[in-house]
């Protein structure tokens, strides 16, 4: 099993449709991946920058191949991945605001 922490460009005017979706767990059904994508989305953090950023769990190769065609691609520009051990980019990430903070706990 390999982790990512990934960073994208939301694409202007798509994070209200994404957030929808998730909060009706639209995508937890997609296998393999829905279910991780969900919670990693949900859990996404928003740099200053702008940037989107998430730690996720991932077998493909290349990363993220089934996650980009099928979901990330319609809400992200400029998807990139970085290997990180499992929780590393939770981490680093734990201080940033939510893309989401409706789906905080």
């Amino acid at each position: 099993m390999a982790f990512y922490l990934v960073t994208a460009v939301p694409k202007y005017g798509s994070l209200e449709e994404l957030g929808e979706r998730l909060g009706r767990d639209e995508f937890i059904a997609m296998k393999p991946f829905g279910r991780a994508l969900t919670h990693s989305l949900k859990q996404a953090r928003l740099r200053r920058d702008g940037i989107a950023v998430w730690e996720e769990e991932d077998y493909c190769d290349p990363p993220l191949a089934e996650e980009r065609e099928a979901v990330l691609n319609h809400y992200f520009h400029d998807v990139q991945v970085e290997p990180v051990d499992q929780g590393a980019g939770w981490r680093e990430i734990e201080a940033l605001p939510r893309l989401f903070p409706e789906f905080a706990a």
